[in-house]
C-alpha cells in the first residue's frame, strides 16, 4: 500500500484542476439525480397511501357491508329451516296417524274430477247433440262440480292439508332467502376481489419503493465518494498554491490561533452539531409525515436514521 502511494505519479497543477471540476461535476450530477429520486419515492409513497385508503374506506366498508347482510340473511334462513323440518315431521306424523292418507287420495280424486269436467265439455263442444243429450251432459258436470267443492272443503279442514300449504309457503319464502343470498354473496366477493386487487397494487409499489430506495443509497455512496475526491483534490491544490505563492507564508503563524477555541472544547461543539442535526431530523420526519417535499439534506438525514 505505501509503496503504491510513493510509486503514485504526481499531477501537474492543470491536471489537478481538471480533475476538481471533474469531480465537482459529477458529484453535482449525482446530487440532482438524488433528488429526483427522492420526489419519485414521494410520489410513489403517496400513491401507496391512496391505493390502501381506497382499497379500506371504499372496498372494504362495501364488501363488510355486503357480508353483514349476508350473515342476518343466514340466520333468517337457517330459522325458515327449522320451520320447514318442523312442518314436514308434523305432516308425517298426520299421515301415519290418518287411515289409508286421505287427503292424498281427495287430492287425486279432486284431478279425477277436473278431467271427467273437461272430457264431458269437450264432448259439447265438439259433438252433434240433441238438446236431451246436451241437458244429461251439463247436469252430470254439474254434480261433478258439486262433489269436488264438498271434496275442497273437507280437504281444507283436513290437519294435514293445512300442513301442506305452511309448508308450501315455506318454501316460496326460502327460496327467496336462496335468491338473495346469492345476489349479496356475489356482491361481497366482488369488492372482496377489488380489495385484494389494490393491495396487491400496494404491494408492488412498495417493491419498486424498496427498489427505488436501495439506488438512491447506491447514488448518494457514489456521489459522497466524488465529494470525498473532490475534497481531496482541493486540499492538494491549496498545498500547491502555498508553493507557488512563498511570499504570503508571512501570515501563516496566526491561523492556529484561530483553530484554538475547536481543540479547546471539541466536545460542546459535536453536542451542538448532534442538537441541530436531531433538529433537523425531526422536521424532516414531520415533512414527511405531513407529505411535504424534502431537500436533498433532509432525506439525507431521514436515509442515515433508517440505514442506522
Amino acid at each position: 500500500m505505501s509503496k503504491d502511494k510513493t510509486n503514485k505519479p504526481r499531477l501537474s497543477y492543470k491536471d489537478l484542476q481538471g480533475k476538481i471540476e471533474e469531480f465537482k461535476n459529477k458529484r453535482d450530477d449525482l446530487n440532482k439525480k438524488t433528488k429526483e429520486y427522492i420526489n419519485n419515492l414521494q410520489e410513489i409513497e403517496s400513491e401507496i397511501n391512496n391505493v390502501l385508503r381506497t382499497a379500506r374506506d371504499v372496498y372494504k366498508k362495501k364488501r363488510d357491508y355486503w357480508n353483514s347482510k349476508v350473515k342476518l340473511l343466514k340466520k333468517k334462513k337457517i330459522e325458515y329451516k327449522n320451520i320447514f323440518d318442523k312442518l314436514v315431521e308434523e305432516k308425517k306424523r298426520l299421515q301415519k296417524g290418518s287411515s289409508g292418507s286421505n287427503a292424498s287420495k281427495s287430492f287425486v280424486s279432486i284431478k279425477q274430477i277436473d278431467r271427467k269436467i273437461e272430457n264431458l265439455e269437450r264432448i259439447i263442444e265438439t259433438e252433434n247433440l240433441d238438446i236431451a243429450e246436451e241437458n244429461e251432459i251439463v247436469d252430470k258436470i254439474k254434480q261433478l262440480a258439486e262433489s269436488k267443492q264438498e271434496q275442497l272443503i273437507a280437504q281444507q279442514n283436513d290437519g294435514s292439508y293445512k300442513i301442506e300449504r305452511k309448508i308450501e309457503i315455506v318454501k316460496i319464502n326460502l327460496n327467496k332467502i336462496y335468491e338473495q343470498l346469492n345476489k349479496w354473496s356475489n356482491k361481497s366477493q366482488k369488492n372482496h376481489a377489488k380489495m385484494q386487487e389494490l393491495y396487491q397494487k400496494a404491494n408492488e409499489l412498495k417493491n419498486k419503493k424498496k427498489q427505488m430506495e436501495e439506488e438512491l443509497i447506491e447514488n448518494k455512496k457514489t456521489a459522497d465518494q466524488f465529494h470525498f475526491q473532490y475534497l481531496d483534490a482541493m486540499s492538494q491544490k491549496k498545498k500547491m498554491d502555498k508553493g507557488r505563492r512563498p511570499y504570503k507564508q508571512k501570515g501563516a503563524k496566526y491561523p492556529p490561533r484561530k483553530q484554538k477555541p475547536r481543540h479547546r472544547a471539541p466536545s460542546k461543539n459535536k453536542e451542538l452539531l448532534e442538537k441541530i442535526k436531531q433538529d433537523k431530523l425531526a422536521t424532516a420526519l414531520e415533512k414527511q409525515k405531513a407529505g411535504k417535499k424534502l431537500n436533498l439534506f433532509e432525506a439525507r438525514l431521514i436515509l442515515e436514521q433508517n440505514k442506522g
